[in-house]
């Protein structure tokens, strides 16, 4: 035993590996529905470990807090910038709220109970489960001008502070807007979900993890026989004929040759046709046609999948409806991704620049409506080093300049430049995506093991002192953590049903992203049996996500 504590305490990255390990299992515990998650794992494990007094470079801690920052950016800054125009009004209004009034109650309760500044914003940190806190408001606190113990006091304070009210923040908190919230408000989500995907017309989704074995899209071949309504039409007539049901004839057999019909050929009986359209259509176009064959030879054509990012400007705020009109012949949308998150859509759904399509159908058609509508996605494992590497070294020199109100210095921090940097070039890649791409594994190192690295470094720091502190602290903290975790989130739920008539299932998604509590929104989908919230979550958590991690320093002035 002896021996493996030398070696922790002489090779420090050991015990930060160590950390990662044990701390991604106590994450995975589950006790009924909740788990403490990877983060407060991780912090736990640091903290148990940190008893031996290990010694790791603060350094290392900046690193990773650096690279998740960048990654938070890049993922959310299309979306934020999205938020920032005038159809995101209200829900841009919604995130201020809440994010305004977690500021004024962490503040408030951190006075009337006499917090120190890294106790006031663990306890942020941990109520909004946004772990950005943790590292902005450190970094503040480390300038401050004050005795080095009374820095690392107030330092070790923040995870002390974190682990706790993050009980609270996850637990309480996922409870209340999926379950309590809605009884209290007097809405029905099912019902309210059920209500907008019928004015949607939303399909039901597969489950994660599986697919639907019901193809709503789908290609056959029938023979035109004599007599049919088809017969004799050109193809343009023909595809018309069934609008405003999307109608595709992609390939022809006419004497014994197989091609791609022009829209001027005329269909003859006898001839054998490819028909792409929904499931219901084919079986009504059937009657419009002929029988159906069993033709391999014609079916035998190369169909593909692509990812498309939508960058054309003059294609923006367009629906998918007028989207489809311009370049979606030959073209089924299968998934409609924004803001990372998958969305439901529908004929009138609103377009966005940076959302990310999958396209199918014949080959040619995917590439020429991906040509179109901006950039194909090509499978690829590599990181534009360039790109990552100069976001953050201009982030951080910009995050370095010092503002004096009054003789308060206030400051981004290089870790919170590398934040706005990353919203920046994340909106710069969606706009022009053929640079600066991150792969979606890489993302996941950035975002997951980055923030786990730093937060596993903090425990180790604060191990020692860690019991000493929550022994200090208190079962009070568990009520302030409520109170500062609570109170926002009914403020925005009283301010977004009753001053801006949002619908309820919006509503609640978006207080969950403004919250940045990510687990609430799939809690509040199973409690509405649908997909749907998601339309109202991914504004509210970029600007969320922001706002709150802008706090960390603001707090640290506020209650020092």
């Amino acid at each position: 035993m002896s021996y493996f504590v030398s070696a922790l305490r002489e090779n420090p990255e050991l015990a930060i590996f160590l950390t990662l390990a044990v701390g991604f299992v106590i994450g995975r515990i589950r006790v009924g529905s909740f788990t403490l998650g990877n983060v407060v794992g991780t912090l736990l494990a640091g903290v148990v470990i940190g008893q031996l007094d290990i010694e790791v470079d603060p350094l290392v801690k900046v690193v990773f807090f650096d690279l998740f920052l960048f990654a938070t950016g890049y993922k959310v800054g299309p979306q934020f910038f999205r938020g920032l125009k005038k159809n995101a009004g209200p829900q841009v209004a919604l995130t201020v709220v809440l994010c305004v009034t977690s500021l004024v109650t962490t503040v408030t309760a951190a006075k009337i109970m006499g917090y120190d500044s890294g106790t006031a914003a663990g306890l942020m940190a941990g109520a909004f489960t946004e772990s950005t806190v943790i590292g902005t408001a450190g970094q503040t606190i480390e300038r401050l001008d004050l005795p080095e113990e009374e820095k690392q006091r107030q330092l070790n304070n923040i995870p002390v502070a974190y682990a706790v009210s993050y009980l609270v923040g996850t637990g309480f908190v996922v409870w209340f807007l999926s379950s309590l919230a809605p009884r209290l408000l007097k809405v029905d989500l099912k019902a309210e979900s059920r209500k907008l995907e019928d004015s949607m017309t939303v399909g039901k989704r597969p489950e994660l993890g599986g697919r639907s074995a019901y193809r709503e899209w789908d290609l056959r071949a029938f023979r035109i026989s004599d007599g049919a309504p088809s017969a004799n039409q050109t193809v343009a007539a023909f595809e018309q004929s069934f609008a405003p049901e999307r109608v595709f004839v992609e390939r022809v057999r006419q004497g014994g040759r197989i091609g791609e019909p022009a829209q001027d050929t005329v269909l003859r009986p006898g001839d054998t046709v490819v028909i792409g359209a929904r499931r219901h259509v084919i079986l009504a176009a059937a009657e419009a046609v002929g029988a159906e064959v069993d033709d391999r030879e014609i079916l035998d054509f190369p169909v593909a999948t692509m990812d498309v990012v939508l960058t054309e400007k003059r294609l923006a705020d367009l629906t998918l409806a007028e989207l489809a009109a311009l370049h979606g012949r030959g073209v089924m949308l299968m998934k409609l991704i924004r803001g990372g998150e998958e969305i439901p859509f529908a004929a009138d759904t609103v377009m966005n620049r940076g959302d990310l399509l999958r396209l199918a159908g014949a080959k040619a058609d995917v590439e020429r409506a991906g040509r179109a509508l901006g950039y194909i996605e090509r499978p690829s494992s590599e990181t534009d080093v360039v790109f990552t590497g100069l976001g953050i070294v201009l982030g951080g020199l910009l995050g370095s300049l010092t503002l004096m109100v009054g003789t308060l210095p206030l400051s981004l921090t290089a870790s919170g430049g590398a934040l706005i940097m990353g919203l920046v070039f994340g909106w710069l890649r969606s706009v022009r995506p053929t640079f600066g791409r991150i792969p979606e594994p890489a993302l996941w190192v950035f975002d997951t093991i980055g923030l786990a690295v730093f937060i596993g470094v903090v425990g180790l720091g604060a191990g020692p002192s860690f019991v000493a502190g929550l022994k200090q602290m208190g079962p009070s903290l568990l009520l302030v953590g409520f109170i500062v975790a609570v109170t926002p989130h009914i403020t925005a739920l009283l301010f977004g049903q009753y001053v801006l008539k949002m619908n309820p299932v919006i509503l609640f998604g978006a207080c969950s992203g403004a919250g940045t509590v990510t687990a609430a929104l799939r809690a509040i989908q199973d409690e509405a049996g649908s997909k749907l919230p998601v339309l109202g979550y991914t504004v509210p958590y970029a600007i969320g996500n922001i706002l709150l991690t802008a706090w960390g320093p603001v707090i640290v002035m506020l209650t020092r």
